[in-house]
């Protein structure tokens, strides 16, 4: 059904020079705006900040050679508010508060559902929208994802040009002003050192100013290039159709609104068999079970983190998210995973949800839907291949 069998080799890690690919900035720290080409943004912006998932060792291809562990953290969608009027108190500081501790890992990265923007007169939904949301915050609120732990963020989803292309822009402006990397426009491989392991992130959705979910062979295009980048490679894909109904992952594209949100599980499946490490899911404001396929984890959709402001609906199952951890190998392996589950109050900020009714959700849905492949969960929230 898909490109390749499970048994197929998986593409080696290629480091040879790429030449005029990449038009990169090598110094650390150093970050470029989207273009149309290959981007290189290489930097020290995944220092360790500890972990509370166990590192230990794990062995590599060649013989006797001990392999270190990092770990990745991610969330779903964020948003901390809609300017100018739907903002969260004290100007938005210390909304992360209540889940920073579990925001901790060697790299930590989230889905921007907004712009971080003053208003550029280019809203897309006009002065009287039907169907039509649009978000912002001020610029400074990147102060508030750095404080919180954030070091990576997501532009490839439907918000990502709320407010156009200088929203865009701008956007990456204020993330980097605060030390932050970003990622998601087309051809944009951001690579990140965490404690000496070279990470490449790239953002996929169905907008034409990200890498695109739908056509499956620049898909795997670019993430091939991205593994000749970097020893491990994480996929961010903003997919799939909206919905408190949506938990459930099937064959088959999903439409909404007349969109095509793409088809999750080939999609994942393409870019793991042409490199990727990691598939962190989002954009149906629901939580979806997790894969294991390939020795590699896919999180369909890890829902709705934040919503400052009411800028989500944080009703029922909309309310729940979570924190996703994975710890691998230099070479990408899968170790051990970890699930977090959070809610969003009653303003849409985040906290750590004592019920765990999102890692209930999560195991649910991930023995239904993948009772072959789906990843285990025990009651604390650690992940585990099948069969494990």
């Amino acid at each position: 059904m898909y490109a390749s069998s499970p048994s197929a080799p998986r593409p080696r890690r290629r480091l040879a020079a790429l030449g005029v690919l990449i038009f990169a900035l090598l110094a650390a720290g150093c970050a470029d705006s989207a273009g149309d080409g290959a981007v290189w943004q290489s930097g020290a912006g995944g220092g360790s900040t500890g972990s509370p998932v166990p590192a230990g060792t794990a062995q590599s291809g060649q013989p006797g050679k001990a392999e270190k562990t990092i770990t990745l953290t991610a969330t779903g969608d964020v948003i901390m508010g809609n300017a100018p009027n739907r903002l969260p108190a004290n100007g938005g500081k210390g909304f992360f508060d209540d889940v920073k501790a579990a925001l901790k890992g060697d790299l930590v990265m989230g889905n921007l559902e907004e712009p971080l923007t003053v208003d550029t007169g280019a809203g897309k939904c006009g002065p009287t929208p039907k169907n039509c949301f649009q978000f912002r915050a001020p610029p400074g609120y990147a102060a508030h994802l750095r404080a919180a732990g954030f070091q990576l963020l997501n532009q490839a989803n439907n918000h990502g040009y709320d407010y156009g292309q200088q929203g865009y822009e701008n956007t990456q402006s204020a993330l980097e002003a605060h030390g932050l990397k970003h990622t998601g426009a087309p051809g944009e491989i951001t690579v990140v050192d965490v404690k000496g392991v070279k990470v490449a992130v790239l953002g996929f959705s169905s907008y034409p100013w990200s890498n695109s979910l739908t056509d499956l062979d620049a898909a795997k295009k670019v993430v091939s290039m991205a593994t000749g980048m970097a020893d491990v490679v994480v996929v961010q894909v903003h997919m799939g159709a909206e919905g408190a109904d949506r938990t459930r992952v099937k064959p088959g594209t999903e439409m909404f609104f007349g969109e095509n949100r793409g088809d999750p599980i080939r999609f994942s499946h393409a870019v793991i068999d042409a490199g990727a490490d990691l598939v962190v899911g989002h954009g149906p404001h629901v939580l979806r079970g997790m894969e294991v396929y390939r020795g590699r984890l896919i999180a369909y959709s890890l829902g709705n983190f934040a919503g400052g402001g009411k800028s989500l609906n944080s009703s029922g199952r909309l309310g729940w998210g979570g924190v996703l951890k994975v710890s691998v190998t230099a070479d990408g392996s899968f170790v051990e995973g970890q699930f977090t589950s959070t809610a969003m109050n009653g303003v849409g900020r985040p906290a750590i949800d004592s019920q765990d009714r999102g890692l209930g959700l999560v195991k649910q849905v991930s023995k239904s839907d993948f009772p072959k492949t789906g990843a285990r969960f025990d009651a604390d929230g650690r992940i585990s291949p099948p069969g494990a």
